[in-house]
């Protein structure tokens, strides 16, 4: 686990598409605040005006389709503004953030979904990160086959929920490598099962968050 000198928490949720993040970062948030713990919910791309507008851009399906290394350089434009306006703030309020995504997601969709060079990654990591990293990741696990067709049934999909399976077969690999060589910050949650199922495997490892 990092060693972030903030007072609050810095939380991060993974996956692949349809693996239930967003339900279960908001179990998580209610779990944390019964215990009085002050609690940020945000996003990436997103969780500034900036971010989010960028964010639309990234995920539109009636742009033309955009270089790789253009959708890298966005993600990260989004990230600075959401470091220093949104989540620097919270944490040194003494706030715990809950984040959808992160820099993880750029590893495994623009590193090994893209082909993206991770040293190039690792060199806007460091320009716009300094320092920050999670203090803890939560990473749901799915075979990409499941996740999309969850996320084919929530309705019309963007940008990046259209890419083949080998693309997310790509991104899930990676995902589960970054796991595996960094046991202290992740914690793999089998996603494959009910969302019943699910949140009792988060619960059990909640208190050792607290």
């Amino acid at each position: 686990m990092t060693a972030n000198k903030f007072e609050g928490k810095f939380i991060t949720f993974e996956g692949v598409e349809g693996a239930g993040k967003t339900t279960n970062i908001e179990f998580i948030a209610k779990k944390f605040q019964e215990k009085g713990l002050d609690i940020l919910l945000t996003r990436e791309p997103g969780g500034t005006i900036i971010g989010e507008a960028i964010r639309d851009i990234l995920i539109s399906k009636d742009l033309p389709e955009m270089h790789h290394t253009t959708e890298l350089l966005l993600m990260f434009a989004a990230r600075a503004e959401h470091i220093n306006r949104k989540i620097i703030p919270a944490l040194e309020q003494g706030k715990w953030v809950l984040c959808d995504r992160f820099t993880d997601a750029s590893y495994a969709y623009q590193g090994a979904g893209r082909g993206i060079d991770f040293n190039k990654i690792k060199t806007l990591e460091k320009l716009v990160q300094n320092k920050l990293r999670p203090d803890y990741t939560f990473l749901f696990d799915l075979d990409a086959n499941v996740g999309l067709a969850r996320a084919k049934r929530r309705g019309e999909t963007d940008r990046f929920e259209q890419q083949d399976i080998d693309f997310f077969n790509r991104v899930r690999a990676q995902y589960l490598k970054m796991a595996k060589s960094d046991k202290s910050r992740y914690c793999i949650i089998n996603a494959q099962y009910d969302i019943e199922t699910v949140q009792q495997q988060i619960f059990s490892i909640l208190n050792d968050l607290y």
